[in-house]
């Protein structure tokens, strides 16, 4: 029970930055290119620990065969999923610019909006809530990653609601819950899954790394590189590397 709570707090943790971006990105006026050099280190640090953490584990835990087809099946079911949100306003969630549609243009895309951040913190989060049943080192890796990259994603995703004309009180109710959620779901994942074995826990790990990556190259870097362009890759490098190093000291 201890150790269900305990992954249920690093999940809430994790998700709180989104809250925490989003309440700096409501108040105070961040240059948008600031916000994009956050959101690629951010994307070279979680690439990291979908690297070296998630999927190098599920590898040795299965091997390559299933890795490769688990991830690429995550990577495909968050594409599809993505896909439909996007046709309903969700395309340009995580911009910081005028490029989210407002109620009056597309109606129900607050609600697209919605259930994209959810599609985004979900696998995140249950990924905390299962790396922590082997000990605690990968899910405290895994849990700096999260943070990191969700700061700018609250921060950008904040911006660009308020420039469609979303209130304040949608945006921090939105990344409050999504926050709560995202604690539920790392409950979750180390509850439901604390008997599993090493082939449902590969299963589940590579399964959530391939959609991580989906959606940093979908969501995540796109918006970096509309405002900062080609020092996207440079930036993402040095996160990717950052987080290489700590992870290895």
């Amino acid at each position: 029970m201890v150790g269900a709570l305990v992954a249920g707090g690093w999940g809430l943790f994790a998700g709180g930055a989104l809250l925490g971006g989003a309440a700096v990105g409501s108040f105070v006026r961040v240059p948008p290119r600031l916000i994009a050099l956050v959101m690629a280190f951010g994307s070279g640090v979680l690439m990291a620990a979908v690297s070296f953490e998630l999927i190098a584990e599920a590898y040795e835990r299965s091997g390559m065969g299933p890795v490769v087809t688990e991830a690429f099946g995550g990577a495909a079911v968050y594409t599809a999923a993505n896909a439909l949100l996007a046709r309903h306003g969700a395309q340009h969630r995580k911009r910081s610019g005028e490029q989210q549609p407002s109620e009056i243009e597309a109606p129900g895309s607050g609600n697209a909006i919605a259930l994209g951040a959810l599609l985004d913190g979900v696998p995140e989060s249950v990924v905390i809530g299962t790396s922590l049943l082997g000990g605690g080192q990968l899910g405290a890796a895994t849990v700096g990653a999260v943070f990191i990259s969700n700061l700018p994603e609250g921060l950008a995703s904040a911006a660009g609601m308020r420039s469609a004309g979303r209130s304040r009180r949608y945006v921090f109710a939105l990344w409050g819950s999504i926050a709560v959620i995202s604690g539920l779901a790392a409950l979750a994942g180390y509850t439901l899954l604390s008997g599993a074995s090493a082939a449902v826990m590969a299963m589940i790990t590579a399964v959530a790394g391939g959609a991580i990556l989906a959606m940093i190259a979908d969501t995540m870097i796109p918006e970096a590189y509309n405002k900062v362009h080609l020092l996207t890759g440079l930036v993402t490098v040095v996160g990717f590397l950052s987080a290489f190093a700590m992870a290895h000291l």
